[in-house]
């Protein structure tokens, strides 16, 4: 079986880091990926994908990127589902990150860092 997502977009806000109960670094993001044609008005629309950072990706990334910052991701598709406060099953469907890779050139604001990072994640 296949299991491998290949993405190329634009943050929707700047990334939070987290850390789980154990203490291990977890970003969500949101990449908005543009599709390939027009609608009927001409207009481009975009996929606004949700996906997983761990550990290594997720620091780097919140400490190197900012809304509108252009990602490449390799990963894997997850489906989980919980119960909200109404007892109501919700599934989500998520891009968990193995590689992430930054394609803009780094902020003005910060100083230290390479102008393009990967980081790699075992899974």
């Amino acid at each position: 079986m296949i299991n491998q997502v290949t993405l190329v977009g634009r943050l929707t806000r700047d990334p939070e880091l987290k850390q789980t109960s154990e203490g291990t670094a977890v970003s969500h993001i949101t990449l908005a990926v543009n599709r390939h044609f027009r609608n009927q008005n001409g207009e481009v629309e975009a996929d606004f994908v949700q996906c997983t950072l761990w550990r290594k990706s997720a620091e780097n990334t919140c400490q190197y990127c900012r809304k509108g910052a252009v990602l490449g991701i390799t990963g894997r598709l997850q489906t989980r589902n919980y119960d909200n406060k109404e007892g109501k099953r919700i599934y989500v469907t998520e891009v968990v990150a193995e590689t992430v890779r930054f394609l803009s050139s780094k902020p003005h604001e910060v100083e230290a860092g390479p102008k393009k990072e990967e980081a790699t994640i075992g899974v």
